[in-house]
């Protein structure tokens, strides 16, 4: 099987916008998959966790509505309990809880690299540079 998706949290669209365009040029065969709520990632992505090239995870999220959206470390505290599949991105200002993401991940076995969203262009160059590193690997599941 040949690897075809990225799974993304991330609740910001105009982020969201930004992470396609760079994920476009880096490799337009990929598809990338993004839920806004930790509680709908972990109901849905187990049937999109196969043939993945990797998972980029935000911490803090928001949303218009009452209902808790739930955090990034939900997304991981679920991954840590699925067979590690690919590298995990911790796109997170939250350097707090992006340890603990870190650690849960890394004690059963995941990749963990984290992005650091720091200035204007991070997605461009931070992120972009971490994607095509990953990228550079063989993409065959």
């Amino acid at each position: 099987m040949t690897v075809d998706r990225v799974l993304m949290l991330e609740d910001e669209e105009e982020r969201v916008v930004r992470f396609r365009k760079v994920l476009a040029k880096l490799n337009s065969a990929l598809r990338l998959i993004v839920w806004e709520t930790a509680h709908s990632m972990i109901t849905e992505a187990p049937a999109e966790l196969h043939n993945v090239a990797f998972i980029s995870l935000d911490h803090d999220l928001y949303t218009e509505s009452d209902i808790d959206p739930g955090d990034g470390l939900d997304v991981a505290n679920f991954l840590v309990e699925q067979p590690p599949c690919c590298p995990v991105i911790i796109h997170t200002t939250n350097s707090p809880r992006a340890v603990y993401m870190t650690g849960a991940l890394e004690i059963e076995g995941w990749e963990v690299i984290r992005a650091v969203p720091w200035g204007d262009n991070w997605i461009e160059e931070d992120w972009r540079y971490l994607v095509k590193e990953i990228l550079r690997r063989p993409l065959d599941a």
